[in-house]
């Protein structure tokens, strides 16, 4: 499989980190992530893309991936199974939360900011929090009411 480093180095820029910020990436292994701790890719995208000394999770949403639905109703819920999934991910490439340097989440609804915020600051209790962006979207699939990506740091890979 051939793969568009251009096109890599755009989705990279595009989640607020610039190619200044990904040393040697066009002479790195680019490579996808599965694991059977998260749910299945269900289009034409990975679980996860390791690039160089980073890894791109793709936007998770809780699915349990035993069951193949969406577990719980609650934002609480919601959220702790998303990271779980992520951290589902991480655990496929030897990492932790503590890897992770960027994360986008996507609530249905901000009113559940704060509710969401609670779990993620007990998952994210580490000292260095990952930076972080929060938006509020219209729809989620699977009328989902968390949606959360993120990228992390290989430091076994930096060069």
């Amino acid at each position: 499989m051939k793969i568009n480093i251009k096109r890599v180095l755009f989705l990279v820029t595009s989640c607020c980190l610039t190619s200044a910020s990904l040393p040697l990436l066009a002479h790195s292994e680019i490579a996808q992530v599965m694991t059977d701790q998260a749910p299945k890719a269900i289009g034409p995208y990975s679980q996860a893309v390791h690039a160089g000394p980073y890894l791109f999770i793709s936007g998770q949403i809780a699915i349990d991936p035993a069951l193949g639905k969406l577990a719980g109703e609650t934002i609480e819920e919601q959220t702790r199974q998303v990271l779980k999934n992520i951290e589902g991910i991480l655990a496929a490439e030897g990492l932790t939360l503590e890897n992770v340097v960027k994360t986008d989440v996507y609530l249905k609804d901000l009113k559940d900011f704060q509710a969401m915020n609670g779990i993620y600051a007990e998952k994210f209790s580490h000292p260095v929090k990952p930076a972080r962006a929060t938006v509020q979207i219209s729809k989620l699939p699977l009328d989902a009411l968390v949606e959360i990506c993120c990228i992390a740091f290989l430091p076994d890979r930096a060069e």
